[in-house]
C-alpha cells in the first residue's frame, strides 16, 4: 500500500509540473505584448540625419496656407492671442524664397497656448515630397516661443523612412512681416531613424 501511495504521489507531482508548464505556456501566448528584435521588422542600423529647410506661414492674401479655425471670446483682447487655433498647410522650401524648390509641406495646426507670452502649441507633420525622403513624414509636438531667437521642438515620430524617428527641430525666424503677419522660419531638424 505504501508503494502505491508513493507511485501516486510521484505521478501527481509529474502531472502537476506538466500542467504548470502548459498553463504558463498558454498564458505567454495570450499576452498583449511581446518583445521584438528590430531585425524582425527589417530595421537596420540607426542613423542620424540633419534636414534644413524654410517654413512659409502665409496668413494673408487670396491663398493663405494658415487659416484661423477657432478662437475664444477673450482671444481678440488678449495680448498673446490666447485661445486662437490655426490650421496649416505651409510650404517647406530649400531657400527662404517661396519660389525656390518645394521639398515638402508642414500640415497640422498651431494654437496660442500662453496667456503671458506668445507661445504656440505646434502639432504638425513635415510631409516630404522630394529626394530620398519623398513620401516620409516627421511628427512635431511641442512649444514654439515665437519671439525667442531659436526655438526647440521635439520630433515625436514619423513614417516611411522615418519610422521610429526621434529628435528635435530648431526653428529661427528668418522674416516676419508685421503688416501681413506672414513669416518665413528656418528649420534645422536633427533626427534619429532606421
Amino acid at each position: 500500500m505504501a508503494k502505491i501511495l508513493q507511485n501516486l504521489a510521484s505521478s501527481f507531482l509529474i502531472l502537476s509540473i506538466v500542467l504548470s508548464f502548459l498553463i504558463i505556456a498558454n498564458a505567454k501566448s495570450q499576452r498583449f505584448t511581446k518583445y521584438l528584435s528590430p531585425a524582425t521588422l527589417g530595421l537596420k542600423k540607426e542613423k542620424l540625419s540633419h534636414l534644413h529647410f524654410y517654413f512659409h506661414d502665409i496668413v494673408s492674401g487670396k491663398n493663405p496656407t494658415a487659416v484661423r479655425i477657432a478662437r475664444a471670446d477673450m482671444t481678440n483682447t488678449s495680448s498673446t492671442g490666447f485661445g486662437m487655433v490655426a490650421m496649416i498647410d505651409d510650404p517647406l522650401t530649400m531657400t527662404p524664397e517661396l519660389s525656390s524648390k518645394l521639398v515638402g509641406r508642414a500640415q497640422g495646426f498651431y494654437a496660442s497656448a500662453s496667456q503671458n507670452d506668445v507661445g504656440l502649441l505646434m502639432t504638425m507633420n513635415f510631409v516630404f515630397m522630394e529626394g530620398k525622403f519623398n513620401g516620409s513624414t516627421l511628427s512635431v509636438l511641442g512649444r514654439n516661443s515665437v519671439f525667442s531667437t531659436v526655438r526647440e521642438m521635439p520630433i515625436v515620430g514619423g513614417s516611411g523612412l522615418f519610422r521610429f524617428a526621434r529628435g528635435y527641430a530648431q526653428a529661427s525666424t528668418h522674416m516676419f512681416d508685421r503688416t501681413t503677419g506672414d513669416a518665413v522660419v528656418e528649420y534645422n531638424v536633427y533626427v534619429f531613424h532606421y
